[in-house]
């Protein structure tokens, strides 16, 4: 199931995608964060609705919103998760880490799957892409075990950690500052249900830039898995639904190309995952 957020005459809906068609279930679900709540409860409620429904209504991939377009819970990250990357970012003979690296998005970066992205050079002059695959926590949860954990997954989407190098390089290491800027966080284009996808760990992903290839591998080749992502964050913290984890992404991100391929106004950057679906963004200059 494919679970969007989209506008119509200035209202902000929910439906269910079908084929290039949607329906509508606001009158039942105002927010995606109500059906996530309610879990699989809800989601016989909206396959009835489906079976039932005979009133498809056409959408355009430009009204579509993040299908979370407003955080009530965080957004964390898991960087360094791909071999390759690793090895692109330290540049240096050292042991793989036996724990995920953890760190955060302001829940202010989220933007939509189709959404222009600011971008400001008095801020940042190594603006650089990440395709990665998010997942949607569905359910409370802490000291998950990893057989467990795929149970507290709602279900998946495309992301593209947008990340400003320098900044993110700076202030004695900490990345946050490098990773929260306004909408550097597109997501989307929907959110498809665990259910959909036979095998996680087996999704080709790729980023292009102005229609190139820049980033192509698998979820096969995670240093670290989804379900010990899930059980290594929940054992400090409590997983609440609607928390949204970033997976981390492959090699060949633009600070680390030789020369290096930095986005800047006019760029396009689309994120794709096999299964789920592509998110396309125009970088623009920042007005404010």
């Amino acid at each position: 199931m494919k679970i969007i957020t989209y506008l119509e005459e200035n209202k902000i809906c929910v439906g269910v995608v079908q084929e290039d068609k949607i329906i509508d279930i606001s009158d039942e679900f105002p927010n995606v964060l109500t059906i996530i709540d309610q879990g699989d409860e809800a989601i016989q409620r909206i396959r009835s609705k489906l079976a039932s429904k005979t009133h498809f209504r056409s959408f355009e991939k430009k009204n579509l919103l993040s299908p979370i377009p407003k955080l009530r819970r965080n957004i964390i990250c898991v960087g360094w998760n791909y071999l390759k990357h690793f090895e692109e970012r330290t540049r240096q003979d050292i042991n793989l880490p036996d724990k995920p690296t953890v760190f955060t998005k302001a829940t202010e970066s989220i933007a939509g799957p189709y959404e222009e992205i600011p971008y400001s050079t008095k801020f940042t002059s190594q603006f650089d892409y990440e395709a990665e695959l998010a997942i949607v926590i569905g359910k409370k949860g802490k000291q998950v075990s990893e057989e467990k954990a795929m149970d507290y997954i709602f279900g998946y989407a495309c992301a593209n950690d947008l990340s400003a190098r320098d900044v993110q390089n700076a202030h004695g290491g900490q990345w946050f500052l490098g990773k929260s800027m306004d909408k550097s966080c597109p997501l989307g284009p929907w959110i498809v249900t665990k259910d959909e996808i036979e095998d996680i760990q087996n999704l080709d992903i790729s980023c292009k830039v102005n229609g190139d290839v820049v980033q192509s591998s698998n979820t096969s080749l995670m240093i670290f898995p989804i379900r010990q992502i899930v059980s290594e964050i929940s054992k400090g913290m409590t997983l609440m639904p609607g928390d949204i984890i970033l997976t981390g992404t492959p090699s060949g991100i633009g600070a680390k190309r030789n020369p290096p391929l930095l986005l800047k106004q006019g760029d396009v950057v689309e994120v794709s995952i096999s299964k789920i679906g592509s998110i396309k963004n125009l970088i623009v200059e920042q007005k404010v």
